[in-house]
C-alpha cells in the first residue's frame, strides 16, 4: 500500500531536517518515499511566469495568484505514483492574517493518509531563526511563533475532517533530532 504524507511545521522548527534524516532511516530498511516540496512546486511555476525572484516573497503574492498556484502544484503532486512525503506548510502567516497552506481544492487532489506536524519550543524556533542567515524571515517573537504553532494544530484538525487522515505530532527540540526522525520514520512504516 502506497502513502501520501503531508509533513507541516513552522518556518524554523526543522521539519526538513527531521525528514532528511528519517528517509535516511527507511532507506536502509528498504522503504522509499518520494520527497517533495509543495513550495517549490508553486515557486517553479511564479517564478517562470515573473512573479518572484525568490521563495520569501512568495507568500506576499495576492491571494488569486497564490490560489493558482497551489492548484497547479496540487493537480503535478496527485499524478505522482509510490510513497510521497510532501514537506509543506499547514498554514502561512501573511500580512492580512493566516492562509491555509492547505486549502479544500488541494487536498481533494492530494488525500493525504498521515498529516504529520512537527513542532517544538516556541524561543526555540525564535533562536533557530535568528540564527539561520541563509532565510529572510519575518522578525517576530516567540508568543506568536507560538500563536502559529497552536492554529497549525487547529488547521489540520479541519484537514483531517475534509480528508479523513490521521495527524501526528512529533516533537523535534534541540539535540534530540535522533528521536524525532526515529519517531517520523516509525509513522512513515
Amino acid at each position: 500500500m502506497t502513502k501520501k504524507v503531508i509533513i507541516t511545521g513552522v518556518p524554523g522548527v526543522g521539519k526538513t531536517t527531521v525528514v532528511n534524516e528519517a528517509l535516511k532511516k527507511l532507506k536502509e530498511e528498504g522503504v522509499e518515499y518520494q520527497p517533495i516540496n509543495f513550495g517549490t512546486f508553486m515557486f517553479e511555476v511564479a517564478v517562470t511566469e515573473g512573479i518572484v525572484r525568490d521563495r520569501d516573497q512568495m507568500r506576499t503574492l495576492d491571494r488569486p495568484i497564490q490560489k493558482r498556484l497551489q492548484q497547479l502544484a496540487a493537480q503535478a503532486i496527485a499524478k505522482i505514483s509510490g510513497n510521497v512525503l510532501i514537506d509543506t506548510h499547514a498554514s502561512v502567516k501573511t500580512p492580512r492574517g493566516y492562509l491555509a497552506g492547505l486549502p479544500e481544492w488541494v487536498l481533494r487532489e492530494i488525500m493525504p493518509d498521515i498529516i504529520i506536524l512537527v513542532e517544538t519550543d516556541d524561543d526555540q524556533i525564535l533562536m533557530r531563526r535568528l540564527s539561520d542567515e541563509t532565510r529572510m524571515r519575518d522578525k517576530e517573537g516567540s508568543r506568536s511563533i507560538a500563536e502559529h504553532q497552536q492554529f497549525n494544530r487547529s488547521i489540520a484538525a479541519a484537514y483531517a475532517m475534509v480528508t479523513g487522515c490521521t495527524i501526528k505530532i512529533i516533537v523535534n527540540p534541540d539535540h534530540l533530532l535522533e528521536h524525532a526522525a526515529s519517531e517520523m520514520a516509525d509513522v512513515l512504516r
